[in-house]
């Protein structure tokens, strides 16, 4: 449903469209979920980053491609259809007023699928559990009540994590322009910020602790593009959060 590669998902029908009609009540749920994000981090999540995300994706595919990447006028063209505000969300149909725009639910599907697994381990009886799809959430604690244990990491293949939360009840996410880069000057990762088009390289890596992987999923993507203080910010509005971060230059912190 969520995916960009199969033609005959939702989600590529939608981008192709323009609009559709009966939209599972999945995507809306999830479309739901980002927009509120959005709203709480002032667009810095914002799904409608694909044309960017294509943009650099064109560029890099291109034997020797600049590697300053796009140029600032094909960055301002892409800008030009980015906007959440531009999608307007309902229960029987989903379309953006404007042409050129396209969705990806990239930064925040993973959770949402996670939640849903989880809801059907719950309906299926099940107490303890932990659940990784892509992202994590506790299901209870471990059978004999002990919290369960998640290793933190900047990297998949650290040797060791340099952080180990205990959770019960919560979810977990990580995100990282590390975790894929376009180019080979290491320089381009690939979150986008859809205020200017870049991919600031401000944290080595961003975890979200949240009452759902939805949630950590989509905000630990959002947190990756603004600076600390913004991020407390949002995390004053939403004391259900907890994030545990290493900036580039400096000690891992604890925020939220």
């Amino acid at each position: 449903m969520f995916s960009l590669y199969r033609s005959d998902s939702v989600l590529s029908e939608l981008n192709r469209t323009g609009a559709i009609a009966a939209p599972p009540s999945d995507l809306v749920h999830l479309l739901e979920a980002c927009r509120n994000c959005w709203e709480a981090t002032n667009g810095a999540f914002d799904p409608t980053v694909q044309p960017l995300w294509a943009l650099y994706a064109r560029h890099f595919s291109v034997d020797g491609a600049d590697p300053t990447g796009p140029s600032d006028d094909e960055k301002r063209r892409a800008l030009a259809r980015v906007g959440f505000e531009k999608v307007r969300l309902g229960r029987d149909r989903i379309v953006f007023t404007q042409p050129g725009l396209a969705l990806t639910l990239n930064g925040v599907a993973q959770g949402y699928i996670t939640d849903r697994i989880v809801e059907l381990l719950k309906d299926a009886g099940v107490a303890n559990s932990l659940v990784s799809m892509g992202e994590i959430r506790a299901i209870g604690a471990q059978s004999d009540g002990t919290p369960w244990r998640v290793g933190l990491a900047s990297t998949e293949d650290a040797p060791a994590p340099d952080s180990i939360l205990d959770i019960v009840n919560k979810a977990v996410a990580t995100s990282s322009q590390d975790g894929f880069v376009f180019g080979d000057s290491g320089r381009f990762g690939h979150i986008v910020d859809p205020h200017s088009g870049e991919m600031p390289r401000l944290f080595k890596r961003v975890s979200v602790i949240a009452p759902t992987a939805t949630e950590a999923d989509a905000f630990s993507t959002a947190f990756s593009l603004m600076d600390t203080s913004n991020i407390q910010r949002v995390c004053e509005g939403h004391p259900d959060l907890g994030v545990d971060l290493v900036p580039i230059s400096g000690e891992r912190s604890r925020l939220g």
